[in-house]
């Protein structure tokens, strides 16, 4: 684990981990409820993205377990612009939380070899937005 990604496990705020979903989808796919064609189909441009911009996990593909999987972080927010929905490195993911206002980061898990992939984790960086202030004028009533 390099620094950058540890440092981004300590910001990360409203943590969701979807490893419940992913082994029921799996227990599916073993049983033969789920074909292995609807699990292996990653688009062309998310395994681009794990080829250049993923990190190399521990974890092997739970469908042809003939390679490591890849983790994607991509991210989604108001506040970033044109970086919106695009996959990005756990150094740049730092460099957006220092820089930026909240943002969402999604953290799919990716087999280059089968094209299995699943939404691992997902979690927010980013300055929380100030509040919105109220001008010194305007009182609030009861009824309001």
């Amino acid at each position: 684990m390099g620094t950058a990604t540890l440092v981004l496990v300590r910001i990360q705020r409203q943590v969701v981990d979807y490893a419940l979903r992913r082994r029921s989808l799996l227990a599916d796919v073993y049983a033969g409820r789920v074909d292995v064609a609807e699990v292996c189909d990653a688009n062309p441009y998310l395994l681009r993205a794990a080829k250049f911009h993923g990190r190399g996990s521990e974890v092997t593909c739970p469908i042809c377990r003939k390679e490591q999987l890849t983790l994607v972080s991509w991210v989604y927010g108001d506040g970033l612009g044109p970086v919106a929905g695009s996959a990005r490195t756990p150094e740049e993911l730092l460099r957006l939380a220092e820089t930026r206002e909240e943002f969402s980061v999604h953290v799919v898990e990716v087999c280059r070899t089968c094209s299995w992939n699943h939404l691992v984790q997902s979690y927010v960086l980013g300055h929380t937005p100030a509040p919105t202030r109220r001008r010194a004028g305007t009182r609030r009533t009861a009824a309001e």
